[in-house]
């Protein structure tokens, strides 16, 4: 209990903050060393307050290009995944600098999708993260772009992010860029755009007014960081996009301080990490219609899908694709990681079990595998 001359103490919390490419480089790919030192600046005060800080980073791949001699921007993943390589270590220097200038080492961690997937590398990684800040060390990290398969990748930092804060169960992810939030327009070309302020719910409608990609230095733009916001979530943590350059953006963000960008509140229900990669960083290959008994048993009763339930199939997909699960009424509603191929489930739908070959997986889709996502 606190007397009347004891101030309150503040609880620590972990904050991952995400930075975008477009304000960690300049007009000409270069490191930003400015903005990174301010975003370092406010990193130190918050560990100072007893707050556990991760950084997400992009920037590789601009940095290294510029290195390179700059250009039109190359397109094609291995000269992406090679200049990634060049840049990678220039960025982590100007990290280690700001830093190491304070006092406070820096650790770089290089993420790839497989660390999410495989439950013992999630909890490889987790640990390494974990340990990382028992140390007093703040993690840097990045996606392992030098080495990803091009068919198994994040898409975009905002996204590792969104993960990462999951991983290190995050009190708060802050989605760093170069626009004060989400607005109800682009403010780029409708002068009447408002910010709004907070968020209950990622909807349809909330994404449409996101729109596509952001810069060209980027891979984002402010649908992933909508997307991002919704996988933060789902994982319980509350996420705020804001301006990078904004002064004392991060402590304004912990301190819930009105007006520093768009909010997102958490849901009370934390989806485990695989199923949060299934729900939203693996592309669909295809679609599974059910009827209407087995969308209800999928809903209520937390049943795998079965081969009696399955309507129609729509794509073509092998083993472990993701699909999505759509009901009578033509909405999705789940989505999942097959047991079998796009022919195997058209041939058998409809077909109760007793029906099937005996020694074989009878699930369609696991209910270890599926997430429902209304």
């Amino acid at each position: 209990m606190t007397g009347p001359g004891d101030s309150a103490v503040p609880v620590p919390r972990t904050v991952v903050a995400k930075i975008g490419s477009s304000s960690v480089t300049g007009p000409d790919g270069e490191v930003d060393v400015a903005a990174i030192v301010k975003l370092c600046g406010e990193i130190v005060e918050l560990r100072g307050q007893g707050h556990a800080l991760v950084v997400v980073t992009s920037g590789a791949i601009t940095a290294g290009w510029a290195a390179l001699g700059g250009g039109p921007r190359p397109t094609d993943p291995a000269t992406l995944q090679a200049v990634s390589a060049v840049g990678q270590h220039r960025l982590m220097r100007v990290y280690d600098d700001a830093l190491g200038a304070r006092g406070v080492p820096v650790g770089q961690v290089l993420l790839a999708p497989l660390d999410f997937v495989d439950r013992r590398q999630y909890l490889h990684a987790r640990q390494t993260l974990d340990r990382l800040l028992e140390l007093g060390v703040v993690p840097v990290v990045n996606e392992n772009d030098a080495t990803s398969d091009d068919e198994i990748r994040f898409g975009d930092n905002d996204r590792l992010a969104a993960l990462v804060a999951h991983l290190v169960a995050a009190d708060l992810l802050v989605l760093l860029t170069d626009t004060p939030g989400l607005h109800t327009a682009d403010p780029r070309t409708d002068a009447g755009a408002s910010l709004i302020e907070e968020v209950a719910e990622v909807d349809q409608e909330l994404e449409a007014v996101a729109g596509g990609a952001g810069t060209v230095a980027g891979s984002g733009g402010m649908a992933s960081k909508l997307a991002a916001a919704k996988i933060a979530s789902w994982s319980g943590v509350e996420t705020v996009i804001a301006d990078a350059a904004r002064p004392g953006v991060l402590g304004a963000a912990l301190a819930g301080e009105a007006g520093i960008g768009t909010r997102f509140r958490a849901r009370s229900h934390r989806l485990p990490a695989r199923k949060l990669w299934i729900a939203f960083a693996v592309a669909s290959a295809g679609a599974v219609t059910v009827d209407d008994g087995a969308r209800t048993a999928l809903r209520d009763r937390d049943a795998s899908l079965l081969p009696a339930g399955v309507v129609s199939v729509a794509g073509r997909f092998d083993v472990d694709d993701a699909v999505e699960i759509v009901g009578p009424d033509g909405l999705v509603f789940a989505k999942g990681l097959v047991r079998h191929s796009s022919d195997q489930v058209e041939a058998w739908a409809g077909h109760r079990t007793t029906e099937l070959p005996v020694g074989t997986a009878h699930e369609i889709v696991h209910r270890d595998d599926l997430v429902l996502l209304s």
